[in-house]
């Protein structure tokens, strides 16, 4: 849909001038045409695309809204309007059945509900390279959730934070221009570590990159140390001895034995000792004994943190920690050092 903008300080060759209002159509552009496109943004929001297009009769500017207006419909600030007070929506990458909503809506208080909504993208396999080119979706979800009345959304996946050299302060602006524009905060997992760390007055941490290949591995470190962490250990299963290579690691399809959490953790540990907490980066299931049922690290924190004697912060807990934070709830039961903070 064709628009038209005042636009007192912007100007594009002759046909724009101060003050001008410029109404055109993109169809009007032929595919003989050459032109240039510039963008324009509002409240740091994409608003306008203007175009000029150089022909043999000489330029002509043309203009084009990039979206509609991206701002919460007025009825979710009504309680009566929503099926639940606390609304709560989950993202995750493509490909993989995600336990998030499950495992937090579990340990959530009643009067929490929680609906997810998995990236599509036809072909991926978790690469780096993929998640930087495929950033964009994570506000698309964002703005579905919130047309929705979604209170908060969080993001699964730690590795989208550090893709592409990514900073903290990169994440951090991106977080904050997306849940300004929709009016609805969004929590990532792998900046959610960051944000729990300081929480709990940790700087020098150990980290458990458990499956991770060692490019996300690497990544992850590396952003851990420009949010001014002082790591004193990284490695992955293949660093700790518990696997042979990453083509091992990588055959379990993110479900692994048991005693991997404890045994990972315990090495970590004595090769950490100085560590004030360990991380857990990424979201690795451990089969349960008696049945195999695969859980994450929230669901045995306090275990682990028993076992070594220091906090635990993975990915998942920090996640909901950040949820629960957000939405001024706590969980219903201890889960370890970092959510029972929340609970006074």
């Amino acid at each position: 849909m064709s628009r038209s903008f005042d636009w007192p300080h912007k100007r594009i060759g002759q046909r724009l001038s101060a003050g001008k209002r410029t109404v055109c159509h993109l169809p009007d552009i032929k595919n003989d045409m050459a032109f240039e496109q510039k963008k324009y943004f509002t409240a740091g929001r994409p608003a306008l695309i203007l175009y000029e297009a150089k022909t043999d009769q000489g330029s002509k500017v043309m203009s084009h809204s990039t979206a509609s207006p991206a701002i919460k419909p007025a009825r979710w600030a009504d309680p009566a309007n929503k099926l639940f007070p606390h609304q709560v929506g989950f993202t995750a990458p493509p490909h993989d059945f995600d336990a998030a909503p499950h495992d937090f809506l579990r340990i959530a208080p009643e009067g929490v509900g929680v609906h997810g909504r998995l990236l599509h993208l036809s072909s991926y396999q978790h690469q780096l390279s993929q998640r930087v080119d495929n950033f964009h979706l994570l506000e698309e979800v964002v703005h579905c959730m919130a047309n929705a009345g979604a209170d908060v959304v969080g993001q699964v996946g730690t590795n989208w934070v550090h893709a592409g050299g990514k900073s903290p302060d990169d994440i951090r602006a991106f977080l904050a221009k997306v849940s300004d524009t929709y009016e609805t905060p969004l929590h990532m997992a792998g900046y959610c570590l960051v944000e729990a760390l300081q929480s709990l007055g940790a700087e020098k941490i150990a980290l458990n990159s458990v499956y991770y290949w060692p490019d996300w591995r690497d990544g992850i470190a590396r952003f851990l140390r420009e949010a001014g962490f002082d790591l004193l250990y990284v490695g992955n299963f293949v660093d700790l001895g518990l696997a042979a290579n990453q083509d091992e690691v990588n055959a379990a399809h993110w479900i692994f034995p048991g005693d991997f959490a404890r045994r990972s953790m315990e090495i970590v540990a004595e090769r950490a000792p100085r560590a004030d907490a360990i991380v857990i980066n990424g979201m690795p299931n451990f089969r349960r004994p008696g049945d195999d049922l695969p859980q994450r690290p929230v669901s045995f924190a306090a275990e682990l943190e028993s076992t070594v004697g220091k906090p635990l912060v993975a990915s998942d807990l920090a996640l909901y920690w950040r949820i629960f934070k957000t939405l001024g709830v706590a969980p219903e039961a201890p889960q370890g050092r970092l959510l029972a903070s929340l609970q006074g």
